[in-house]
């Protein structure tokens, strides 16, 4: 059985940090292309970060380029995003994605919700 599953979201300061996880279990985590996204209440789901299986390649949305870093320990079948200098803009439910490279294979995390507030 696959799973994705999130952890490290709660609630924070403007200013603040934060420290998502997503451990993955019932793949072969190195083959997999990992992505953050998010969805904010009344708004569609959308890329964050994500990483290459090998790490080799990042990409970020530039809301949050410079504040938000990726990254990934296949030997702990685990993804991260550090999310730095929060805004209350940040708020939304995280979701972990991943995606077997050169394939459809994927599957999505339950998400954990983030809320920037003061």
């Amino acid at each position: 059985q696959v799973q994705l599953v999130e952890s490290g979201g709660g609630l924070v300061q403007p200013g603040g940090s934060l420290r998502l996880s997503c451990v993955a279990s019932g793949i072969v985590f190195s083959s997999f292309d990992m992505t953050w996204y998010r969805q904010a209440p009344g708004k569609e789901r959308e890329l964050v970060a994500s990483i290459t299986r090998n790490s080799v390649v990042t990409n970020y949305a530039n809301s949050v380029k410079g504040r938000f870093t990726i990254s990934r320990d296949n030997a702990k079948n685990t993804v991260y995003l550090q999310m730095n200098t929060l805004k209350p803009e940040d708020t939304a439910v995280y979701y972990c994605y991943g995606r077997r490279t050169w394939s459809s294979e994927a599957y999505w995390g339950q998400g954990t919700q983030v809320t920037v507030s003061s």
